[in-house]
């Protein structure tokens, strides 16, 4: 369990201070894949470099299993570090060591024999995809490749956390999946805790079970991705879920409503039924859904007929559906 408490961090500047953090306090539990997701400036980044205490903080605990990285001293904490791997945006390779022994690197730190480390790494390549890639070098490989390369590395120092800061910001969409795919698969596989660091809420859809999002240094809300995207609590928490800005008080028209899906299986029968089972035909005027881990989230707006017994007819029917919230818009613009 990884546990920060209270940490803030501040750094001078010519102008002054710096607050990059204020008070975040956060709780990821073992076998998680947690997302810290907020915009540029953030605090992400900061904030994930303080699990491993790259970045130290000016106050505040960080504990891993109930120990306090804080307390320890410098061989203690290089100890720890150990269990605690990191992949980056850019890859971080060594370019002039080939896929095999960049593997090999933080096990040669380890004191790990020769021919043990150039087996596990091995194993590690076949893990990630990469079997026949062991006397590649990174300039031969494509973004994807080597991202694969150094998940395999932050691999063989046998991690019980991964942390991956902005790791596929450099990919494009098709790579993206597919290494988001590989983070998920190493986390139900070898149990390890991931932590993803991201601006993009597409990642966190993707694979993240818990979520918390940051803004100028400040937690804003944290849960898991089921309830941040059924109902951001907050401002920052809605931008980021809704980017396009389906917000009600703005549109608030007659015969318009808006639905909620809060994790049912679809929303496309749910349409389809209002016609078949109803007789009512609805106008999709804009819709904000998304897929999470196989359920429906996100908000739509429907037109409906101008006649009242029609659209008491589909009030009820829509509210009599399990997993679904609805409500009139009223003075709707399209």
């Amino acid at each position: 369990m990884i546990e920060l408490k209270h940490i803030s961090k501040v750094f001078p500047t010519g102008d002054g201070e710096l607050h990059a953090l204020e008070d975040v306090n956060l709780t990821i539990n073992d076998g998680d894949v947690f997302g810290i997701v907020g915009m540029s400036g953030a605090g992400k980044s900061t904030l994930v470099r303080c699990i491993n205490l790259l970045e130290r903080p000016t106050r505040g605990e960080v504990l891993i299993d109930g120990e306090d990285l804080m307390a320890m001293s410098p061989a203690q904490l290089r100890q720890k570090r150990r269990s605690i791997s990191m992949i980056f945006q850019q890859f971080n390779l060594l370019m002039q060591r080939t896929c095999l022994k960049n593997i090999c690197f933080p096990m040669e730190i380890a004191g790990v024999p020769k021919a043990e480390a150039h087996k596990r790494a091995l194993e590690y390549l076949e893990i990630v995809g990469l079997p026949d890639k062991a006397n590649a070098y990174p300039a031969q490989l494509s973004g994807g490749q080597k991202q694969r390369v150094a998940i395999a590395r932050a691999l063989a120092s046998d991690p019980k956390v991964l942390l991956c800061d902005e790791a596929t910001s450099a990919l494009d969409p098709k790579t993206t999946r597919d290494i988001l795919r590989l983070i998920k698969d190493i986390n139900k596989r070898l149990g390890i805790t991931v932590v993803v660091i991201t601006h993009e809420m597409g990642v966190v859809e993707e694979i993240c079970t818990h979520v918390a999002v940051l803004e100028h240094g400040v937690l804003q809300e944290t849960g898991t991705v089921e309830e941040i995207f059924s109902s951001p609590r907050t401002e920052a928490g809605r931008r980021l879920v809704y980017p396009d800005g389906v917000v009600i008080d703005q549109l608030p028209a007659a015969n318009v409503i808006r639905i909620a899906f809060n994790g049912g299986s679809s929303y496309e029968p749910l349409i389809a039924s209002l016609a078949i089972d109803c007789g009512v035909k609805a106008n999709i005027l804009g819709a904000d859904t998304r897929n999470v881990n196989g359920k429906a989230f996100g908000t739509m707006l429907l037109g409906l007929p101008n006649d009242k017994a029609q659209i008491d007819k589909a009030m009820n029917y829509i509210k009599s559906q399990p997993n679904v919230t609805v409500e009139e818009v009223r003075d709707y613009h399209g």
